[in-house]
């Protein structure tokens, strides 16, 4: 079995200043932590709209910890653009980056940007194909006028490439993302048997285009630990009264979409999923609970990590 790859997203997301996420990304590298991401959302009051801004003070304060964006949303960019900001950053990052790539699932969102929301997978395939053709070093042009093709510099530091994995929801997106021969990112809100199916079905696409299937398979899921049990069952308690997750199925419950206890069931849990899903990666989240103490989410980092040593 391959050895898990630990990543995670800031537990503190109430204080987005460079100070912040450059402190806890610290600490995360300390613990042994190999990525830290960052999603994009826009419009609400905790909009975070540009990932790889903030990213980049991250990277000048970290050496080694892989730099992820769980949303870079492509719909809404200009595919010159896109590929030169990407490139920047992963050269200035020292090839750090993991691009995780999607479309956008709110239409309101979508609106907003005047991207007509039907066209939305097209927009997509579109505008990354002309992303990595001008990393691979051919000229391209938006308007398939060859007079107007150009080169992009500067080129990633990852070569051809950086690693692309993209987020989806849904069948059809599933299997454009399976159809490109790249990773499925989930989102922490689905359940485990939600999830087998949904990665049998991009597997089956990937098949059905004929490429062949990623052996990378990434998991996002929701994870605190601690020792203290009566603590571990509180928050249970509190995200089953307070969570809307419309996406878990008939008999399904918190244990199937979070990863929340002492460290042997964490452990074991973990193990599971690598077991019956095959996952590489899993990127802890953060738990969607107002009012939670600082000091108890830093804690149960350094433990999650502690606790998976060796898998």
């Amino acid at each position: 079995m391959t050895k898990l790859h630990l990543g995670l997203t800031p537990w503190n997301f109430s204080n987005l200043s460079a100070h912040s996420l450059c402190d806890q990304a610290q600490f995360a590298e300390e613990c042994g932590y190999q990525s830290l991401w960052l999603p994009e959302n826009h419009f609400g009051e905790s909009a975070l709209p540009d990932p790889l801004t903030l990213l980049a003070a991250v990277a000048g304060v970290t050496k080694t910890i892989k730099l992820g964006t769980t949303s870079y949303l492509l719909t809404l960019r200009n595919p010159l653009q896109a590929a030169e900001q990407v490139a920047v950053f992963d050269q200035m990052s020292g090839g750090r980056l993991i691009l995780g790539v999607g479309r956008g699932y709110a239409p309101e969102m979508l609106r907003a940007f005047h991207v007509p929301v039907a066209e939305k997978r097209r927009i997509f395939a579109w505008t990354l194909d002309i992303m990595r053709r001008a990393w691979a070093g051919e000229a391209v042009t938006l308007d398939n006028e060859p007079e107007n093709a150009i080169k992009v510099y500067p080129r990633p530091a990852q070569q051809p490439e950086p690693p692309i994995w993209v987020a989806a929801f849904g069948p059809k997106a599933l299997a454009q993302a399976g159809g490109l021969g790249l990773p499925y990112l989930s989102s922490p809100m689905e359940s485990l048997g939600t999830l087998r199916e949904n990665y049998a079905q991009h597997q089956a696409a990937a098949v059905a285009a004929g490429v062949t299937p990623p052996e990378v398979l990434p998991l996002m899921r929701t994870v605190f630990v601690s020792r203290d049990t009566s603590e571990c069952q509180r928050l249970r308690e509190l995200l089953t009264a307070q969570a809307d997750n419309s996406r878990l199925q008939d008999g399904e419950s918190i244990d199937d979409w979070t990863i929340i206890g002492e460290p042997s069931f964490v452990r074991e849990r973990v193990q599971e999923y690598q077991q019956s899903l095959g996952m590489t990666h899993m990127i802890a989240t953060r738990i969607r609970l107002g009012g939670l103490q600082e000091p108890m989410l830093r804690a149960s980092v350094a433990l999650l990590a502690e606790t998976l040593d060796g898998l």
